[in-house]
């Protein structure tokens, strides 16, 4: 089962309306979750600094779409599929910093907002959804890089869309004022997506199986998360990452003649054979839940799988998991959509809306 391409927008239209945008900015996908439903955009990002070559004709008869560029103060970025075969030189960085706002995750943020609709002025405030490695640790080390990570994301931000589509376009300067900015795991964006609904609430179910545990499996493009809660709690002895994402299975299928973020849109569009290397790379995650989990995943009362990762494997986990696991409707989304739950929560608990 293939990861859905972008760039789209996924309506829903029960969601009720509060002043808060989610973010899970994972190394795959940009994704948004709002008052519009949620948005999906590859994290590819390449800098451009050639002149494009316009007018050649394709094996379809049609031009090919153009990939969004952003102009920051750091210079000009195509961001989204198609970027790496745009661009001069392709970024990626799979490095924890880049969520303190290095000048490529800037340029991806700018163009998932653009692609949302935010601007060209709004103000809005902003949950965002971060991989565990970040919150584990010494506790004064994950303080300050918190603090980081709010500071970039917090205040005025300004950049201009120079094109995108099917056809070249200039859209103009954008500007957009973050308020107030939580942060959470992106697991925990997950959980909450099981346990709330739409609205924010709690279904009396749920509120019963919040007091057992409950195990989340986050299958991104780079991490694969663990987290395990009872009473809204975090169990430390299940909760763990790795770095063994979907990246890990490109590496597998990779010749060095292609940037991570080509094999990604090769995957994308049902041009790589993974019959080969799938099993090999399902071997290794189910190997990582047998190291952390073994068979005390019994004991739970479900078993909440999401990512982009989870679709790829989700043959794999049915076989390990049987009857507990349950997988999100869209399950890529499912984080960010999680987030927004948790901000209609806390707004409903706080009499804010």
């Amino acid at each position: 089962m293939g990861i859905p391409r972008e760039p789209r927008i996924i309506v829903s239209r029960t969601v009720r309306e509060v002043k808060m945008l989610s973010a899970d900015l994972g190394y795959g996908n940009v994704k948004l979750f709002g008052r519009r439903g949620a948005l999906v955009m590859a994290s590819h990002v390449a800098t451009n600094g050639r002149e494009t070559v316009h007018g050649l004709a394709t094996m379809r008869g049609r031009r090919r779409m153009r990939p969004l560029e952003i102009e920051t103060e750091n210079g000009r970025f195509f961001v989204g599929l198609g970027a790496h075969d745009m661009g001069q030189q392709v970024v990626e960085n799979l490095d924890f910093d880049r969520f303190d706002g290095t000048p490529e995750m800037s340029a991806l943020l700018y163009g998932a907002w653009s692609r949302y609709g935010l601007g060209p002025e709004e103000k809005v405030d902003l949950i965002a959804g971060l991989p565990l490695a970040l919150f584990t640790g010494d506790e004064l080390v994950v303080r300050a890089g918190i603090r980081r990570i709010r500071k970039f994301l917090r205040g005025e931000h300004r950049w201009e869309v120079l094109a995108g589509g099917d056809r070249e376009q200039v859209i103009g300067e954008q500007r957009v004022t973050v308020g107030e900015v939580m942060i959470a795991s992106q697991a925990d964006g997950t959980l909450f997506d099981y346990l709330l609904d739409e609205d924010g609430s709690m279904p009396s179910a749920k509120k019963l199986e919040l007091g057992k545990e409950i195990g989340i499996v986050n299958i991104g493009m780079n991490t694969v998360d663990l987290l395990v809660t009872r009473n809204g709690q975090t169990v430390q002895r299940f909760t763990s990452g790795d770095t063994r994402g979907v990246r890990r299975l490109l590496s597998l299928m990779s010749s060095g003649l292609y940037s991570l973020g080509e094999l990604d849109q090769q995957l994308r569009a049902g041009m790589l054979d993974t019959s080969a290397a799938l099993p090999v790379w399902g071997r290794e995650v189910t190997g990582f839940l047998e190291d952390n989990w073994g068979r005390s995943f019994r004991r739970f009362a479900r078993v909440v799988a999401a990512g982009g990762g989870a679709l790829l494997l989700r043959d794999e986990l049915l076989r390990f998991f049987g009857g507990k696991i349950w997988f999100p409707e869209q399950p890529i989304v499912a984080t960010a959509r999680g987030l927004y739950k948790l901000a209609l929560m806390r707004a409903q608990r706080s009499g804010s809306r």
